[in-house]
């Protein structure tokens, strides 16, 4: 990225920063909270936005040869493909970090991000290019997941470790919250489209602009994370907790059990999120008459819940411990896998029972998973080994998920899906019941 190319270079963001801080003074706790959750809120904006239109657009737009069930699957394929890039981008941008600081890798992720998502919101149709289109979204959605890898900035295993003894599970729970918001933004500006628009309009031009909303949210994002790690007191931080990008290889050859059983200890909750979010709209899209725009709003409400289940989940796993909290809303998720197709094919209130049900219990285990991920490494490889288990974790748990749960409930029924929910479930008890070092903290605090 160079002066002429007309976007701001990672040193001069950094220096603008930099002055705004030296200025501002210290940042205190809420400063820091807030801009972990406008980062992570705009991952997870980003996220949203592809996985409503390759639910809404891409089979039409990508695939109409395909069918509309076809279509889908094939634009859930393309959806794991991030997944599958995460954690390359995870050793490409580790290295970056190592030799240019993690203000420079911050700048390159998530600028790559933003052009990725942008660019999605120019994709030709099938009409236009024929088979090009299906390999431009698959370029840009590799895009997309190496810079999901590059975007992992350390903050929450600095929150972890830095909070007080009986406050781990609160400051474990806010990075998750831009999980709900970023849902909630991105369904309601789809919602909005899809009820204002022809469906014509919409598939001609109007589902383009969620995406470029994306791209100005990539901006703000960017500031306000690079406002806090070129902060001296966070750089001081990490140093001094040795909060370092440690080598790939070496991160792998000391902590590889504990990267694969962490990769599994979250994974009912990982599986449980696109359960919530990606599936259930594809099906109601596919198998009922109900207007997409609807359904978005009911998944806006879930996501209400959802928040406020990760708040509580903060208070809960420093009450409880959070690997208790963990096997529970496991254990709850496998009870709801057998319930669950039920309330899905209910209708109107049984989609909303669903929803919220479904929401509070992922709001629950997902609020501790960025913690469980992180509380079992040694403190010289947790920034790396941390970074490539949240990429296992969510590669198994989430990437194939609607894939999976689609082509499995297409072909066999909802009862299907919600087996798919208890395998998740069963594994995260499996991890949790093999790596009991996963639930321990420091000075035997309750994690």
């Amino acid at each position: 990225m160079n002066a002429t190319s007309g976007a701001p270079s990672s040193e001069s963001l950094e220096r603008d920063a930099s002055h705004i801080n030296a200025r501002h003074g210290k940042i205190d706790a809420g400063e820091i909270a807030i801009g972990v959750i406008i980062g992570r809120t705009s991952e997870f904006f980003d996220f949203f936005v592809y996985a409503i239109a390759s639910v809404v657009v891409f089979p039409q737009l990508v695939f109409p040869y395909a069918g509309p069930l076809g279509g889908t699957l094939l634009s859930f394929a393309v959806f794991a493909v991030a997944f599958i890039a995460r954690p390359f981008g995870t050793a490409l941008f580790i290295a970056i970090d190592r030799r240019f600081g993690r203000g420079t890798k911050l700048t390159i992720a998530l600028f790559l991000m933003g052009i990725s998502t942008v660019c999605l919101g120019f994709l030709p149709s099938y009409a236009q290019v024929g088979h090009w289109a299906a390999v431009m979204l698959i370029v840009l959605r590799i895009g997309q997941g190496v810079a999901l890898g590059g975007a992992w900035d350390g903050m929450a295993s600095l929150l972890a470790v830095s909070a007080p003894a009986n406050r781990r599970g609160w400051y474990a729970m806010v990075p998750q919250l831009g999980a709900p918001f970023g849902l909630i933004v991105a369904s309601a500006l789809f919602a909005y489209f899809l009820s204002k628009l022809s469906a014509a309009d919409f598939l001609d031009w109007g589902w383009r602009y969620p995406f470029f909303v994306a791209f100005a949210i990539n901006v703000v994002a960017l500031f306000a994370r690079l406002r806090i790690v070129v902060t001296p007191a966070f750089q001081a931080a990490f140093e001094t907790l040795e909060l370092q990008p440690t080598p790939v290889l070496q991160a792998i050859r000391e902590e590889g059990p504990k990267i694969v059983i962490g990769a599994f200890a979250p994974l009912a909750s990982f599986a449980m999120f696109h359960m919530v979010t990606v599936f259930p709209l594809s099906w109601v899209f596919l198998y009922t008459e109900e207007a997409p725009s609807r359904f978005l709003i009911i998944e806006l409400i879930g996501a209400v819940f959802g928040l406020v289940a990760i708040l509580a989940s903060g208070w809960l796993a420093d009450r409880y411990g959070r690997r208790a909290l963990l096997a529970v809303t496991a254990a709850g998720i496998a009870a709801f896998s057998g319930f669950a197709p039920q309330m899905l094919d209910g209708g109107p209130m049984g989609e909303l029972a669903y929803m919220i049900l479904g929401f509070v219990l992922l709001g629950l285990s997902f609020g501790q998973a960025s913690g469980a991920v992180a509380s079992s490494f040694s403190l010289t490889n947790r920034y790396t080994a941390s970074a490539l288990t949240s990429d296992l974790a969510w590669l198994f748990g989430a990437g194939f998920a609607p894939l999976a749960a689609l082509a499995l409930s297409g072909k066999f029924g909802l009862i299907a899906g919600g087996g798919y929910l208890l395998s998740g479930a069963v594994f995260t008890l499996l991890a949790l019941w093999l790596n009991r070092e996963l639930g321990q903290g420091r000075a035997g605090a309750k994690t």
